[in-house]
This record gives C-alpha cells, sequence and structure tokens, in this order.
C-alpha cells in the first residue's frame, strides 16, 4: 500500500486538473452540480463527483442536499476552501501570464537537445 505525506495528499486533491477548477468555479458562488459540470467543461460526471467527495472530505466543499424532487444539491466552499480556492486562482493565473515564457523555454531545450542527440 502506497503511503502519502498528509501534505502532499492535500496538495495532490487542490492541485488536480479537476480540483483546480471546481474550487475556481465555486469562488464564484453555490453551485448546483450540472451547473459546475457546464461551468468547467470535459468533466465526466463521475470523476466531477469523484473529485468534490474528496475536496469535501478535506474540508473544502459543504455539499447540501435539499429534500425535494428531482434531489436539489448545492455545492459551496467552506471558509477553509475559500482560501485555498484563492491561491490555486493565483498560480492558476500566474500560469496564464507565464506560458508564452514557458514556451519558449521548451522549443529551447527541444532544439538544444535536439543538436545534442
Amino acid at each position: 500500500m502506497k503511503v502519502i505525506c498528509p501534505e502532499r495528499a492535500v496538495l495532490e486533491h487542490l492541485t488536480s486538473r479537476w480540483g483546480v477548477l471546481a474550487l475556481i468555479a465555486l469562488l464564484d458562488g453555490t453551485r448546483r452540480f450540472s451547473e459546475l459540470r457546464r461551468e468547467i467543461g470535459g468533466v465526466s460526471e463521475k470523476m466531477l463527483t469523484q473529485t468534490l467527495r474528496t475536496l469535501e472530505r478535506d474540508g473544502f466543499v459543504r455539499r447540501q442536499a435539499r429534500p425535494v424532487i428531482p434531489p436539489h444539491v448545492d455545492y459551496a466552499l467552506t471558509p477553509l476552501g475559500e482560501q485555498a480556492a484563492r491561491q490555486v486562482r493565483a498560480l492558476s493565473r500566474w500560469t496564464e501570464e507565464h506560458v508564452p515564457q514557458v514556451v519558449a523555454a521548451r522549443e529551447e531545450y527541444d532544439a538544444r537537445t535536439a543538436t545534442a542527440g
């Protein structure tokens, strides 16, 4: 059985592909599952469900089921989740701003290693 230190596991949950997008989407307020899925785009129902359960278990997301027909489930950030989501969003924005530099570095590296090989 693979053992991961708690900090590393939490970091993996926060920075997973769908975790990042779910946290950022919830910064805008409470969302229903279908709203989150539409807003995130490209995520399967199963993957979004797993991501939200993980974030809920870690204390970042609050799930509230309403006893109506059809079932109505809302997701919102907890205070801890809001803090984490703001950090994740800052990293996401930094990444967007620096993509051109990363692409240039990759191209330089690829050109350098292609001639060295």
